[in-house]
């Protein structure tokens, strides 16, 4: 009997530490989204040549039924180089804290574990081929949930949201251009 009840307790001390992670994960994942602009210190070598980025932008949106994952974009910008910048749309998910970014185009992933992340900064490191790339990103925007009104509808007793008067946004976002790299 007593067996019995250490392993019912080893199993729920298991399911708690799992449920505390993806709280935190969500919590982690709320943070992110929004626009993110800085440096990431990166480099692209093309012909044998090395460019250095002098800019990076990422958004990061929130999929709105699976809490600590979404999709975005991430650009590049680049001076000097045959090209203006190297965008690629992202499928990104936080898991175990541990940030996991997929590159759509690219084909190419990256892991953000060592970071420090609030609602104005996002700095770190990332691990690239055995290298540290630091990066420095600001947030530049979030989504403004303040300008729904929050609620019942009157009119189907619904729980939801309605447009707030004189909320609408008068910024659009374009899609960036794709740029394959040569190899």
């Amino acid at each position: 009997m007593k067996k019995l009840y250490t392993l019912l307790m080893m199993a729920m001390m298991g399911v708690m530490v799992v449920s505390l992670t993806s709280c935190e994960d969500e919590q982690i994942a709320h943070t992110l989204e929004g626009t993110w602009r800085g440096n990431m210190y990166i480099s692209t070598e093309w012909n044998g040549r090395y460019y250095e980025s002098t800019a990076t932008e990422i958004t990061f949106s929130k999929d709105p039924y699976r809490y600590s994952s979404g999709t975005g974009y991430w650009v590049d910008y680049y001076s000097g180089a045959p090209w203006d910048y190297v965008a690629n749309h992202i499928e990104w998910e936080v898991n175990n804290r541990n940030i996991h970014i997929y590159f759509v185009e690219d084909g190419n992933s990256l892991v953000i574990r060592d970071y420090s992340l609030n609602r104005n900064s996002f700095v770190g490191y990332i691990n690239d081929h055995g290298t540290d790339v630091d990066f420095e990103l600001y947030n530049v925007s979030r989504p403004n949930y303040s300008s729904y009104r929050w609620g019942y509808d009157s009119w189907d007793y619904y729980y939801g949201w309605t447009r707030g008067e004189g909320s609408e946004s008068t910024e659009s976002v374009s899609k960036p251009r794709r740029f394959v790299r040569g190899k």
